[in-house]
């Protein structure tokens, strides 16, 4: 099982939506087995898949737990292929509790719990917060691969040689982790967006993506409807993109 996470420090860059659609398409499109797993207290990609809840064990029971069975925890979607842990805002509480306990290493109880599940799904796809809480180095200790969308402003430009730094001190515990590189998200083609695009293809310590996936109210309309973006709207640019994306990610 191969395991990325999908990560920014800055929110509102669509990490929710690409972990959404790569898990998506590679289980519809490749029929893979994949695991999405809602690493974010708020829940978002737990409420589009209708299985947010506080009456069901969710991530936070994997984090505090011991020798907490994870295929309790896992829950179908309705689509094939496709399984999702789910989270509320128990994990805000659960971060809490880890750090507390010093009994056991704390940035490794992930790790521990996926291996149950190693041989089961081809794919794991965490959508992680936009933080470095004990969570967040939980998944980033265990993911083979990390994926960083980012939006073309300021804010996501600066947050980003901080994120780096952070992948530096969690190699320390996952030495193998790669940063596979930065997705561009909600491109608008004019001055802004393509200068931006620009100077990151410039800086050697951002590994890019080709592709970049274009801005349409498609995605935001997809969110109500709750349905990845590849089935609300296949003809769309976001949707064309992302498949365009995913042929990129599996071909490297």
């Amino acid at each position: 099982m191969k395991t990325i996470s999908i990560i920014n420090l800055k929110g509102g860059v669509a990490k929710t939506i690409t972990s959404i659609n790569m898990a998506h398409i590679l289980s519809s499109l490749y029929k893979k087995k994949v695991l999405l797993i809602d690493n974010d207290k708020q829940g978002n990609t737990s409420k589009f898949f209708r299985v947010h809840s506080y009456d069901q064990p969710s991530i936070a029971d994997v984090l505090v737990e011991r020798n907490y069975d994870i295929n309790n925890v896992i829950k179908k979607t309705e689509y094939e292929n496709l399984d999702i842990i789910s989270a509320n805002m128990n994990l805000l509480s659960a971060n809490l509790k880890v750090i507390m306990d010093m009994s056991r290493q704390q940035q490794i109880i992930l790790r521990k719990a996926l291996e149950q599940v190693q041989d089961k799904y081809d794919y794991c796809i965490i959508d992680n917060a936009p933080d470095i809480n004990i969570s967040v180095i939980n998944a980033l200790v265990v993911s083979n691969e990390v994926i960083v969308p980012i939006k073309v402003d300021k804010f996501s430009f600066d947050g980003l040689d901080q994120l780096i730094d952070q992948f530096e001190d969690v190699k320390e515990l996952n030495p193998s982790m790669n940063f596979r590189g930065c997705l561009i998200t909600s491109f608008i083609k004019n001055d802004v967006n393509i200068q931006g695009e620009e100077y990151l293809n410039s800086q050697l310590k951002y590994p890019m993506f080709t592709t970049h996936i274009r801005r349409t109210e498609k995605i935001d309309e997809s969110t109500f409807a709750r349905q990845p973006i590849t089935e609300y709207s296949h003809r769309c640019g976001a949707a064309k993109d992302y498949l365009t994306f995913m042929k990129e990610y599996l071909e490297e």
